[in-house]
């Protein structure tokens, strides 16, 4: 297992959709070890597959508590509360920058577990935010794209301000 890159905005695969995962095998499960160490690096509380650069549907996420990574292959969201909440959001491929999204504060996710057995589950919170927030990832939707325009061009101009003095 190896903690692996993470692609940096503004990458082109962000923006992509990822495949969904037909089988899960050997391979996923590896994918699934490796994003677990790389998002613990990082450090962050989800990450997903697009994240370093393969694209295909797996999400990990570990809030901070919570002994085990929740692993979601092929996650959906089947059902949102109609009340919002907001909250602070930020990327590993977008180190250094935050800014507040609104997002349902109840979702409903169906998955499938490494043990490839269909679930679903409510989150509510930081976990229901987390599975928006992933989830969008793999559908291609960058989390600043959540934004105003004049907040997005203003965050990502401090994003690149702040790569252009990282040594």
């Amino acid at each position: 297992m190896a903690v692996r890159q993470i692609i940096r905005f503004p990458h082109p695969c962000l923006r992509q959709k990822a495949e969904p995962i037909v089988h899960i095998d050997d391979e996923v499960r590896v994918l699934a070890t490796d994003l677990t160490e790389t998002m613990h690096a990082a450090p962050g509380i989800g990450i997903t597959a697009v994240h370093i650069g393969v694209l295909r549907r797996l999400v990990v996420i570990q809030l901070q508590g919570h002994a085990e990574p929740h692993i979601s292959v092929n996650p959906e969201i089947v059902w949102s509360s109609p009340e919002m909440i907001r909250h602070m959001e930020g990327s590993v491929s977008m180190p250094g920058v935050n800014d507040e999204i609104e997002r349902h504060a109840r979702v409903r996710v169906r998955y499938r577990g490494l043990d490839d057995q269909e679930r679903e589950e409510e989150a509510e919170d930081l976990m229901a935010v987390c599975f928006q927030h992933e989830i969008d990832q793999l559908d291609g939707i960058f989390w600043v794209d959540r934004l105003s325009k004049l907040k997005r061009d203003r965050l990502i101009k401090r994003f690149d301000k702040l790569q252009r003095t990282r040594p």
